[in-house]
């Protein structure tokens, strides 16, 4: 188990790798890590590429902030209950990372088995509903597809992922980006070679 302060600093790590990636541009975006009864969350209007302590904020299952002057981020519902549904998380990533954004906002998912690292670690990833940002709405949109997945596009917004480690959400979020910009190739070159339930099935069967 990781004190505060070890996982103030991973979320540190990891915003400033998301922040040189250009996944979270500007003030996209939010990082948490389940701590104690609540979690530590990036505070409201911070940037995760370059995240100090004082941007991470100790906030309970409540949404109730836990230090005085700090605000969660607007998002905080959508960790919370995400938190609830997966006790094994440990870590969420959300980001407004540009090729998985562009799908999200093309009101296009990535289930479609193309790659095969992809159907290993994903399955698929796909795409919740609009909902404004910071509502109830999106977080009942985005958290009801966690039953059967660990990444979620989110329509007209961006990506969420969560995982037992951050490495491990992290590196999701990286291969998902870098899948969505081999999608968007291969329309260029006329079009995926989708692979067909017998292989996708294989892959699988690896898991």
């Amino acid at each position: 188990m990781y004190s505060r302060e070890e996982l103030i600093n991973k979320i540190i790590e990891y915003g400033k790798l998301c922040g040189e990636k250009n996944f979270t541009p500007g003030y996209s975006g939010n990082i948490s890590a389940r701590y104690e009864n609540g979690m530590l969350i990036t505070t409201s209007g911070s940037a995760n590429g370059y995240l100090e302590p004082n941007d991470i904020v100790y906030t309970d299952f409540s949404g109730k902030s836990l230090e005085a002057g700090k605000k969660p981020s607007s998002e905080k519902f959508l960790h919370i209950e995400l938190y609830k549904k997966r006790p094994e998380f440990n870590f969420i990533i959300h980001v407004h990372a540009p090729y998985l954004s562009s799908f999200a906002s093309a009101g296009r998912d990535l289930t479609s088995p193309i790659m095969a690292e992809n159907v290993f670690y994903f399955g698929g990833i796909p795409l919740a509903e609009y909902a404004l940002p910071s509502t109830m709405e999106l977080v009942e949109n985005t958290v009801k597809f966690f039953d059967k997945y660990d990444a979620v596009l989110m329509a007209n917004h961006g990506f969420i992922v969560g995982s037992k480690t951050i490495k491990d959400a992290y590196l999701k979020l990286e291969l998902a980006e870098s899948y969505a910009q081999v999608v968007l190739n291969t329309e260029i070159l006329g079009g995926a070679k989708i692979l067909n339930e017998e292989q996708t099935q294989a892959i699988l069967g690896l898991r």
